[in-house]
């Protein structure tokens, strides 16, 4: 049996990394799915294709996050699909190529676009699947934030801002939601071998000496700690956000 039998899961960002690693774990704990990207429908396709191979009920839906109308009908989608939403993983985010910059050469639309998809898109998200979660009694929203926002990373201060924004959405949302037994959790990944990781850096150079378990993280690291929030193990947690990055950062 597993830990999300029955459960329905909206998963945004799931073309690819952390996104697809989480949908295809999921469908493993027996949820039914409905997986979202903004461009990469071609990886969408071939993640639903990896999820229906585990026997899972799945459905893919192209939707961007920052437009209030695409959220709303990715909800009302699942649930005349499902019947229902009980999850929802806000994992989409602007990182893919992302460059370094120092903080005053980085270009206004740069900066609006990382605020936008990172902190209004949960926002946006968690707006949709409310009232269906509010209807039910109960509902899991697990947000990603990032190590960065303990630790800072030079010239990346937009990313760090926007995932600080996810953190105080995550908190502000827990506190709001909890009287309608909706709980609001963060996972803060550390650097993570991942597809878009690889455009920022050059993920075999990457200095594990700081890090106690002396490895790069993989997406399948991450995944735990998203299920663990997502199922009825984490009911008496809410407004907590978990690093999962070897112990390079603790608090």
């Amino acid at each position: 049996m597993g830990r999300l039998d029955g459960k329905v899961a909206i998963i945004t960002g799931a073309g690819k990394g952390l996104g697809a690693a989480f949908a295809v774990r999921f469908a493993a704990e027996g949820a039914k799915l409905c997986l979202v990207t903004r461009k990469d429908m071609e990886g969408l396709k071939k993640v639903a294709e990896q999820v229906t191979a585990k026997g899972a009920e799945c459905m893919w839906f192209q939707a961007d996050v920052t437009k209030l109308e695409d959220v709303n009908r990715m909800a009302d989608e699942t649930v005349k699909k499902f019947g229902t939403i009980d999850i929802l993983v806000n994992n989409a985010a602007y990182y893919f190529g992302v460059e370094r910059r120092p903080f005053n050469k980085i270009p206004q639309e740069e900066w609006d676009m990382m605020m936008a998809i990172n902190v209004k898109g949960p926002w946006l998200c968690t707006q949709a699947v409310y009232p269906h979660m509010k209807a039910q009694g109960k509902g899991k929203i697990v947000n990603l934030t990032s190590e960065v926002f303990f630790t800072g990373s030079n010239g990346f201060v937009h990313y760090v801002a926007s995932k600080g924004g996810v953190v105080g959405l995550t908190r502000a949302l827990a506190a709001e939601l909890g009287p309608d037994n909706i709980t609001v959790n963060a996972v803060a990944p550390g650097f993570t071998d991942t597809e878009a990781s690889r455009t920022i850096a050059d993920v075999k150079k990457y200095d594990t000496s700081k890090t106690p378990l002396r490895r790069l993280g993989v997406a399948e690291d991450i995944v735990g700690a998203a299920l663990f929030l997502a199922s009825d193990d984490a009911d008496f947690i809410t407004g907590e956000i978990i690093l999962v990055d070897g112990g390079r950062a603790m608090h």
